[in-house]
C-alpha cells in the first residue's frame, strides 16, 4: 500500500501544470486586440487617406466601414468558439458571422444604389486585392497558429472563418489608406476575394488545425 501512496506523489510532483484554456470570449478579445492593434501599426507605416476626415462625413461611407467592424467582431468570435470541440456549448454564436455578412451586403448594395453618378474607377485593379492579402497574411498565420494549440473538430469552419477574420484586417486598412470612392471597384477588387479567402480557408483548415 506504501508503495502505492509513494508513486501516486511521485506522479503528483512529476505532472506538470497544465493551464486551461481561456474562454472562448477572452480569446476572441485577445485575438481582436493584437488584431487592432496591428491594423494600427500598419496605418502608421503606410498613413491614412488624405481625404478620410471628409469621407467621415459620408454616411455609406462609415456604415461600410461598421459593417466591416461587425465582420471582424463576428468573425473573431466565431474563429474563438469553433476553435473548441464542442463549441464551448455556443453553437448559435458561431454563426454571427453570417448575419454579418448579410449586413454588409445590404449596406454594400444600398452604397452603390446611392453612387450615382458613379464615382470614377481608380486606374488600379488587382493590386488592391494583392495588398489585402499581403497585410492579412501575418494575421493569419498567427490566428490559425493560436487555434492550433486547442482541438478543433471542424477543421474547415475554423480554417474558413480564421482567413475572413484576417482578411477584414486588410480590408478595413486598405479602405482607411487608398484613396478610391468607386463602389463598383470596392466591391470587385476588395470584398469579392473575400470569397476565395474564404474557400481556401477550408482546405487550410484541414491541413493545418487536423490533429
Amino acid at each position: 500500500m506504501g508503495n502505492i501512496d509513494d508513486l501516486i506523489d511521485k506522479l503528483a510532483r512529476d505532472t506538470a501544470v497544465v493551464k486551461p484554456a481561456p474562454h472562448p470570449y477572452l480569446l476572441s478579445l485577445q485575438w481582436m486586440g493584437v488584431a487592432a492593434a496591428y491594423l494600427i501599426l500598419a496605418l502608421v507605416f503606410s498613413g491614412l487617406r488624405p481625404d478620410l476626415m471628409l469621407n467621415l462625413q459620408q454616411p455609406w461611407f462609415v456604415t461600410e466601414i461598421a459593417a466591416l467592424v461587425c465582420i471582424f467582431i463576428a468573425t473573431s468570435l466565431s474563429a474563438a468558439l469553433l476553435a473548441f470541440p464542442d463549441l464551448h456549448q455556443k453553437r448559435s454564436a458561431a454563426f454571427a458571422p453570417a448575419l454579418a455578412f448579410v449586413l454588409f451586403l445590404l449596406v454594400m448594395f444600398c452604397a452603390w444604389n446611392a453612387d450615382s453618378p458613379p464615382a470614377p474607377l481608380p486606374v488600379h485593379s488587382f493590386e488592391c486585392t494583392i495588398s489585402i492579402t499581403l497585410v492579412a497574411l501575418l494575421p493569419a498565420a498567427w490566428t490559425l497558429y493560436v487555434m492550433r494549440k486547442y482541438a478543433s473538430t471542424h477543421c474547415r469552419w475554423a480554417g474558413s472563418i480564421a482567413l475572413l477574420f484576417a482578411f477584414s484586417v486588410g480590408a478595413l486598412w486598405l479602405r482607411l489608406y487608398e484613396i478610391n470612392d468607386s463602389i463598383l471597384h470596392v466591391v470587385e477588387w476588395h470584398y469579392l476575394p473575400m470569397i476565395v479567402f474564404g474557400l481556401a480557408g477550408l482546405w487550410l483548415g484541414k491541413t493545418v488545425l487536423k490533429w
